[in-house]
């Protein structure tokens, strides 16, 4: 961990709330110099507006302001449904890619630009996004949530995917670094272990992120899977593949989120605080808490103080555009975007 100290810095872990609203608790508990970061569910959801006031009242918290997280990657994995618009699993557009290249990139440019300014038009800074696993057919927590069984593919359509989010003032997170696709555990229930050699997952599953690094990828989130022919650690544990590889060999400067450390694939480092030193210890700017109150307490009571890279930080903050879903409606980009995206879904009724 790096520079800063109090509460003129963010901190390194990233929880979750319970509700529609801030309880007085969870405000105080937000105001933990070693918090940096909220992660939002659709138990958070029930309309717009509702969002807005939310993300205000995370915001209004401290200063800096918290940086505000959903996984909203569309399909099955989209938190906030109701008022916004329904994106469709990546797995689309890789079938589209199989048609017509060009035309499945534009669609994913397009299906990012809406994403990202309905989110942020609510206050979110960022999804966890976009999902850059390779579909090797085994893995069914992956599934259709990854774009293709071809890593060329994938780096295609997920260049397009972070030009949209970038371009609607979001930065992007790809996961679950170096790959998920291959396993067929789920890392939420077991400890999955992949046993490839690391010449075939650079072959296939590295592929993405050496192109994507080139193109401005904002973030990386680590999978919790052992891949023992490299470490013997889950890699989000494992400084061989955080600082060696994607530090090292690929060039990534950007943030690495841990993957949740109450999954069932982070277990092997031992309790929750063990997880945070170990993730932390490993490369990892910030770690994730989520759905485990009472383990958020214990880990902001034991994890020792400090601050991580402020420069990482800062830039997954988002636009701020004017609030609410309507003022998007004078947005003549996302008009566009929203026109393109419709186009794609009526293609796949």
């Amino acid at each position: 961990m790096s520079e800063g100290r109090g509460h003129d810095v963010l901190g390194p872990v990233m929880l979750d709330v319970a509700g529609l609203e801030l309880s007085a608790a969870e405000r105080e508990l937000l105001r933990h110099p070693l918090v940096g970061g909220v992660i939002l569910f659709a138990r958070n959801y029930r309309s717009p507006q509702q969002l807005c006031q939310l993300t205000t009242a995370i915001r209004a918290s401290r200063k800096p302001e918290l940086l505000i997280a959903v996984d909203h990657e569309g399909g099955r994995v989209q938190r906030f449904q109701e008022g916004f618009t329904r994106i469709p699993p990546m797995r689309r557009l890789g079938e589209a890619w199989d048609r017509d290249r060009a035309a499945a990139c534009a669609a994913a440019g397009d299906i990012a630009y809406v994403l990202a300014s309905e989110l942020l038009a609510c206050g979110v800074d960022f999804s966890f996004t976009p999902v850059l696993d390779v579909d090797f057919g085994e893995s069914g927590v992956i599934g259709d949530r990854a774009f293709h069984s071809n890593p060329e593919a994938i780096a295609q359509l997920s260049a397009a995917l972070i030009a949209g989010l970038r371009a609607a003032g979001m930065g992007s997170v790809g996961k679950h670094f170096p790959g998920h696709g291959w396993v067929r555990a789920d890392s939420h229930l077991a400890v999955p272990v992949d046993e490839r050699s690391y010449a075939e997952i650079e072959a296939a599953d590295l592929l993405p992120y050496r192109a994507l690094i080139k193109h401005g990828l904002s973030a990386v989130m680590p999978a919790h899977v052992i891949y023992p022919e490299v470490d013997m650690h889950p890699a989000g544990f494992s400084s061989k593949w955080l600082q060696q590889i994607l530090r090292g060999q690929l060039g990534f400067d950007g943030m690495i989120f841990s993957d949740d450390l109450s999954m069932e694939g982070a277990s092997v480092a031992g309790g929750v605080v063990e997880r945070a030193h170990a993730a932390l210890a490993a490369g990892c700017d910030m770690v994730l808490s989520c759905n485990a109150p009472d383990s958020a307490a214990e880990l902001l009571a034991g994890l020792a103080p400090g601050a991580m890279n402020q420069r990482r930080a800062e830039a997954m903050r988002g636009a701020r555009l004017p609030p609410g879903l309507e003022a998007l409606q004078l947005n003549a980009r996302f008009g566009l975007a929203k026109a393109g995206l419709t186009s794609f879904a009526a293609a796949l009724a």
